[in-house]
Formats: structure tokens, sequence, C-alpha cells
């Protein structure tokens, strides 16, 4: 039988970048998302395209169409991008049918690693350093943790950053609180904090991240980037980077933590690393990242190795090569907003900077969403772009 994949979330960057390894193998992929087309579902590697019930509003109807889906099309690889959906088929997976591979290890594992609270008393257990770090149940706790803590900034981190109810899906951040007063609004004034989180010291120093897959416990592949433009600029979404060499400590860090857990499948390791280069574990997303096209683009193609172990194969592992990817329109979003930021904190001449060095070619950069060989997602995803600017 024709192996037949069904990538979800089709407007993800990391959906499309998904899809195009594993269409590039001459692989028969579907992709799924909650509106009737997707910037994935446009590219030429896509052979059909799924509409499915909004996972955060529903996660029983999300995964009641996508198992229906999956037993129309014929489906025998599932593979979620975003938390949520990922969640929500987590929680059924004893009703995925036995010839559909959901390639993830087991609930107990995930839960170890995307439970931040879980994940930290681990890191602690096997000496991997985190910031120092008050445990809370709920938002009473949280209050009586405050009275304890006597050097601001904190961080106010809930235990996941999708809670999965059986409603819907409640979506949470980490709040950064400068004072004791902010801290106790935050708590006060936020739903999530009725669920368990953490108080953390705030590390003062720059993010970086170890991407990984494993096969049961076993380490098959590592890869790391440099961030060299972001959105917002003072820190967020990554618009333009590199590719570079995974730091041995943070390597050694991550493989401990997913050979610990019996890993299987992909993950990304983040750490805050402080001016005095000591590197603190900040969290662990179980599933693929937004700068996958980055990956793949170096030589180290995640989706293909996924699935390449999930189906009974032998990974060829390829030696890295570097690389250098741009986000245009998030790059553009930037741009954006430097050119409207005040001028005592981008002044003219830093503006004119800006606009020479977005507009500046560099013959390295290879382009994210907009390929010559597959240029409907962009066209895609620059109609969605003018038409939220219309909306402003």
């Amino acid at each position: 039988m024709q192996p037949r994949i069904l990538v979800l979330d089709g407007n993800q960057r990391a959906s499309l970048a998904a899809v195009r390894s594993l269409g590039a193998k001459n692989l028969w992929v579907a992709v799924g998302e909650s509106s009737e087309t997707s910037m994935a579902g446009s590219s030429r590697f896509c052979s059909h395209q799924v509409r499915y019930s909004d996972p955060f509003l529903s996660p029983r109807a999300f995964f009641d169409d996508v198992l229906q889906s999956a037993e129309a099309l014929g489906i025998t690889f599932l593979l979620p991008i975003t938390e949520a959906t990922t969640f929500a088929l987590l929680k059924y997976r004893k009703e995925v049918p036995d010839n559909v591979v959901l390639p993830f290890a087991s609930t107990d594992s995930v839960e170890l690693l995307a439970n931040k609270n879980e994940l930290f008393r681990l890191a602690e257990s096997l000496n991997i350093p985190i910031p120092e770090t008050i445990y809370c149940q709920d938002r009473q706790q949280g209050l009586e943790a405050l009275d304890k803590v006597d050097q601001f900034p904190v961080v106010l981190k809930p235990f996941k950053s999708r809670i999965l109810e059986d409603y819907a899906i409640t979506p949470t951040h980490v709040i950064i609180a400068r004072t004791d007063a902010e801290a106790r609004n935050a708590l006060d004034s936020e739903p999530f904090f009725d669920f368990p989180f953490t108080v953390q010291s705030f590390i003062e120093g720059h993010g970086q991240g170890v991407f990984a897959l494993f096969d049961n416990g076993e380490p098959v592949g590592f890869f790391a980037h440099r961030r060299l433009r972001e959105k917002p600029p003072g820190g967020g979404v990554s618009v333009l980077c590199e590719s570079a060499s995974v730091d041995p400590k943070l390597r050694d860090y991550s493989e401990k933590l997913l050979r610990h857990a019996h890993w299987h499948g992909v993950a990304m390791v983040e750490f805050r690393v402080s001016a005095d280069n000591r590197a603190y574990l900040m969290e662990v997303n179980t599933r693929f990242w937004g700068s996958l096209q980055l990956a793949i683009d170096s030589g180290i193609d995640f989706p293909w190795w996924l699935y390449q172990i999930n189906t009974g194969q032998t990974v060829a592992v390829s030696n890295q090569k570097f690389r250098r990817v741009r986000w245009l329109l998030g790059d553009l979003d930037r741009l954006y907003l430097i050119l409207k930021a005040p001028l005592d904190v981008y002044p003219i001449s830093q503006k004119l900077k800006e606009i020479f060095y977005f507009l500046k070619p560099n013959a390295k950069t290879r382009h994210e969403v907009n390929r010559i060989r597959d240029l409907r997602p962009f066209l895609y995803e620059l109609r969605a772009y003018l038409k939220a600017l219309t909306r402003l």
C-alpha cells in the first residue's frame, strides 16, 4: 500500500517545510487546517487539502474530523505541527487506528518534558542548571511565594503553553514582572494561573536552542542556528537566521534530558545563556519549530528522517552545511516596527541602516516561503498579509 501522509496546521511555516521535504521524496502528502485552504496546502507538493474543526474551540471535534479524514484518505502517517493539535491527538491517541503512525514518544514521556513544572524537577535531579524556582499549584500559592521573593524581575511561567481541557484549549504566556505589584496583578488577572506554574528568577542573557531527533531514546541528529534578526526587534520570532555549530555543553544537557525521557521524535530544547556563559534550561518543545526550513536546507532533513525512523527505514545522516534563511514578510514587519518606534529608541541613523540592511541583496540567503520552484505558498501568504493590512 502506498504511504499517505497528513500534515496538520497548514498555515504554519514549519508545516510548509515538512510538506516540501516529504513531497520532494515523491511521498503522497495531504495538508489539514481549520480553514478551507492554507499556505502549506498551496504547495505543489500537496496532493489534497482537508478542513477540520478548530482544536482550540473543541479538541474532541477536531480529533473526530482528523480521524474521519484519515480513514477516508487512507492516511498511514499523521504529523501535527503545533502544540494544540499535538496535545489534542495525544489525548485521544488510543483511538488512532493501528495502521496510522503518530510519531511521538509515549504520553508519559511527552508529559514529562512538556509540563514545565515536571521538566524543571527532572533537570534538577540531573544536575542541569535552571533559574531559581518556586513551584506553585495555583494562584494562592503564587501569591504566598511572592512574599519570599527579594529580587525582581521574576518570571511567571505557566506549566504549559497550551492547557488542554475537555471543552477547549487555553493558551498561556510567560510573564516577566518587573515589580512585586506587577507580579501580583498578573496572578490576579490571568485565568491560567488557576493551574500549576513556577516563579523563577530572571536570567539576563540570550537564548540558544538545540534541535534534536531521537529514535526510542537514542540520538539521530542535532542542529542549531543563530538568530540574526527577530520580530519584534527586542526578541521574538526569528526572521533571519543561519545555521551554527551545536554548543557541546548544550548538546550534553539536551541529550541527558531526552535520553532520560526515552524520547522518540523531534524536540527543541531551549536555554538562556548568561553573560558569564552559564546556560539555564528554559523549556522543551515537543514539536517542530518555526525555522525548520533552515535545518532542511542545511542538510539536516528532520521531517524525512522522522518519517524514516517511524517506518522501519535506515537514516543516512548527513553533515551540516552552512545556510542562511529569511522570512521575508516577517522581516518586513520587523522593519515597520523599527520605523514607527520613537527616535529615542531608534534614531534616524539606525532607521536608515535598518532600511539598507533590509534592501541589501545577499546571494547566500534563501527565502523561507517564497521559492521559485514552489511559489504559490508565498502568493497565498502575501494575499493574507495584504488582507490583514486592510483591516488595520
